[in-house]
């Protein structure tokens, strides 16, 4: 892969269309077509058993999208499916126009927590540093543009002063924080977080929740699973409310309503 050190310190790169500035560490590509996310009647079976059904919504970057529904919902199986983890079995994905056929780059799937093994021994920066191994292919060496870029995701979730610390030592959100920032350094356009707030105490889920705000205003696209109600309104800008079936989505204020909420978690 080309890298174009013409941008290695320009971090935004305006994209007419989306209404914000778009984020793109030092890739220097240019942004063809809308950087926008369609996602058309998917379904997903898991053998007898329908998992997902007629799903369909369209966004964009600088969105951030709260999954909502009871559990068996579907919630991490729809993450799963955009990520590429998952084939659907009918309907079909696009990004940027283009038919995912397979897992990109530009989309990070970021498990539950208590899916990942903590104990496993690496730094925060050794973890960190593990998003740029995409870019880098078999035979291009870690270089000092590709530093920039781990320096950069470092900052931007606050964790340049815990970058030597063994991921083990880290509070919850410190360790959610480092995933995000892997993702960051992967150059991610679209972040799939699988219930990124649960287990948090308050002062962390307070930063986490100023953090996915400001990575939405630099053009991220922020699609995560989500069971708090009440705190849905500060976090995110659209819901889509799941029950294995797609029931509504759109602005929070739109689907959030007591009727819809009713229907979604009624036995």
């Amino acid at each position: 892969m080309e890298v174009n050190h013409q941008h290695a310190h320009e971090p935004h790169v305006h994209h007419p269309g989306c209404g914000h500035q778009h984020v793109c560490w030092g890739a220097g590509q240019e942004h063809t077509h809308h950087h926008r996310l369609r996602v058309s009647d998917i379904s997903v079976n898991y053998h007898e058993v329908v998992a997902l059904e007629d799903i369909h919504f369209d966004t964009e970057c600088g969105r951030s999208i709260a999954l909502i529904g009871p559990n068996g919902a579907g919630k991490s199986t729809l993450l799963k499916t955009l990520a590429h983890l998952i084939v659907p079995d009918h309907g079909q994905i696009l990004w940027k126009g283009q038919r995912m056929q397979s897992s990109s780059n530009e989309i990070a799937y970021l498990p539950q927590r208590g899916d990942v093994d903590w104990n496993f021994p690496i730094t925060v920066r050794g973890l960190v540093e593990m998003g740029r191994y995409p870019n880098l292919g078999w035979w291009r060496p870690y270089s000092r543009h590709d530093g920039e870029i781990v320096e950069r995701a470092l900052a931007a979730m606050e964790l340049l002063d815990l970058q030597k610390r063994q991921i083990s030592a880290l509070s919850g959100g410190q360790q959610q924080r480092t995933f995000i920032a892997r993702a960051l350094a992967q150059e991610a356009h679209v972040l799939l977080l699988d219930e990124p707030f649960t287990g948090l105490d308050k002062p962390s889920q307070e930063t986490l929740h100023r953090l996915f705000r400001d990575l939405t205003k630099e053009g991220r696209l922020l699609i995560a699973s989500h069971h708090d109600l009440a705190t849905v309104p500060a976090i995110f800008d659209d819901v889509l409310l799941l029950k294995r079936k797609q029931l509504a989505f759109g602005p929070v204020s739109d689907v959030l309503t007591k009727e819809r909420i009713g229907n979604a978690y009624a036995v």
